[in-house]
């Protein structure tokens, strides 16, 4: 069937003859030929119709189609509702992002990775105004992308018995906390002795992006981060709307340096909304030490006793850097292993979000909104980085070319279990990529960097989980502020290798909820 072509805007005003809308009932019909340049962002999205199905781009509010968003809000809930969009994440409060539409009443159901720190967002969900289907961000992206190649369906090994598995992740509540609609059970199959899950595509009737150049054609170019979700999701839409910085003549743009196509974009307008930064975080002054670096990554308001304790676990998870490695880090406590590095040695890491080649948090001058971190957080590239979408990141993360991944915890169990995106009833923040990062531990060495105590003094490190599982037998290395275990994974059980300075067997065993053995040879940990 061929892919439906929209008109101008002038044929639009005076040639109404196949002005059409589009939603989940739509039939393509095409004409091709005319031309994709629109004036507005608003009669771009002119004839979206209610219940359309909106694959949004970006990750955070980096490449988010914010000019598109606005033209959206603007038909107002009596023009435009019950949408369902599918993005990463659902932007952020006051700020931008899919945000300003669900607080408009004009989406219903959201399909996304992570939900992060959007309370008015959480509070829909929670109270029954919004439905909203949980699903890890590797997943996500491999689920466009195999919408946009026909291929209706996929087996991967991402959240392999845990609540995504089951479907017991709930999708709709009522007001009362009551399960309206619970999540979809996924059929599983075995290969190599290992489960995986069957995921079926996805698609949508618009996509909506921004790309930083396009010409007349629809041929675009992304810069950096940017890249995340924009491509997968204009090939995976019956009709694809991009908002570009630049508009250029067909030919300006060199045939190497297409990152999409003009075949996959249908209309063009030019972004006027100015792009926003999520979180701007920059580097303190050259010479500053170490444990100076490591108190601006955390940014938060430590004292020096809670500083020096992830200083601690930062200063150890580094040792799992070894030279040339490629890594990847969680946000947070793990982030300070590579304040931690020597100088000398030299790691690749990689963001989820689609960067190779991660530098260090920018000095003022070189924040850039286009290039941010999976914790939406501003970095720097490396010389020798890369950039890519997000189903090429999560190929590296799932195909095992990773060779370490550190993340936090919320529990580890003495079986290598971790639990870190969920406490029912208190948290719903989403999975994010957590659960992609572990799905391939036999090739990828998970470690958990980690407090040993929670805030109110339970252990971390526990005999089984009792919380949502991220990875079952997953966790190869445990680092806490007060000691080091190695996990036995194939067979469970946990084994004390180091010790912090001036900590103890017996304080360890008094804070610990899981039973362990202790190595013949203690070391320290440095």
């Amino acid at each position: 069937m061929p892919k439906r072509r929209f008109a101008p805007i002038y044929a639009i005003q005076f040639g109404p003859a196949h002005r059409r809308g589009f939603g989940a009932s739509t039939v393509r019909t095409s004409q091709r030929g005319g031309s994709k340049l629109f004036r507005t962002a608003d009669d771009a999205v002119a004839d979206v119709k209610s219940g359309s199905t909106i694959l949004s781009s970006g990750f955070g509010l980096c490449g988010v189609a914010e000019t598109l968003i606005d033209a959206l809000k603007r038909r107002g809930p009596e023009s435009l509702h019950s949408l369902t969009a599918v993005s990463n994440n659902a932007g952020v409060e006051g700020k931008g992002g899919l945000a300003i539409l669900t607080k408009a009443g004009q989406v219903n159901r959201l399909i996304l990775s992570f939900l992060g720190n959007n309370k008015a967002l959480e509070k829909k969900y929670l109270s029954g105004e919004l439905a909203v289907e949980l699903c890890p961000q590797g997943t996500l992206a491999e689920r466009i992308r195999a919408g946009g190649a026909g291929i209706p369906a996929f087996y991967t090994p991402t959240a392999a018995h845990t609540l995504v598995q089951e479907g017991e992740i709930p999708v709709l509540l009522d007001s009362s906390g009551t399960v309206l609609e619970k999540g979809r059970r996924r059929e599983t199959r075995e290969f190599a002795g290992r489960t995986f899950l069957m995921e079926t595509a996805l698609t949508g009737d618009v996509a909506i992006l921004r790309a930083w150049k396009a010409d007349k054609a629809g041929n675009c170019v992304f810069r950096y981060a940017t890249k995340a979700f924009g491509p997968l999701m204009a090939k995976a839409a019956k009709t694809t709307i991009v908002e570009a910085e630049n508009i250029v003549e067909v030919g300006e743009i060199d045939p190497n340096d297409v990152h999409l196509p003009g075949i996959f974009v249908d209309r063009i307008v030019p972004a006027t909304i100015e792009k926003v930064i999520e979180i701007t975080k920059t580097r303190p002054r050259e010479g500053a030490s170490a444990a100076a670096a490591a108190a601006a990554a955390t940014q938060k308001p430590v004292d020096a006793a809670g500083q020096e304790k992830r200083n601690r676990i930062g200063r150890r998870a580094a040792e799992e850097l070894r030279e040339g490695y490629y890594v990847n880090l969680g946000v947070g406590i793990p982030t300070l292993a590579v304040s931690f590095l020597p100088n000398d040695r030299k790691v690749w890491i990689q963001s989820e979000n689609g960067i190779l080649g991660m530098g260090p948090y920018p000095t003022e001058d070189e924040v850039d909104a286009d290039i941010v971190n999976a914790g939406k957080e501003t970095v720097t590239l490396v010389p020798g980085a890369a950039c890519f979408d997000s189903s090429e990141s999560f190929s590296m993360i799932r195909g095992g070319h990773v060779d370490v991944s550190i993340l936090g915890a919320l529990q580890v169990s003495a079986t290598g279990d971790l639990a870190n995106y969920m406490i029912p009833g208190k948290v719903f923040k989403g999975m994010g990529g957590a659960m992609d990062l572990v799905a391939n531990p036999d090739e990828t060495k998970i470690v958990v960097a980690t407090e040993h105590v929670a805030k109110d003094g339970t252990s971390k490190v526990v005999q089984e989980c009792s919380l949502p599982l991220t990875g079952a037998r997953v966790v190869s290395t445990v680092i806490t502020d007060l000691c080091v275990f190695q996990v036995d994974r194939a067979n469970g059980g946990l084994t004390l290798t180091e010790l912090a300075p001036g900590v103890t067997v017996e304080e360890v065993r008094s804070k610990t909820d899981a039973s362990f053995a202790v190595a013949d040879e203690l070391k320290t940990m440095e």
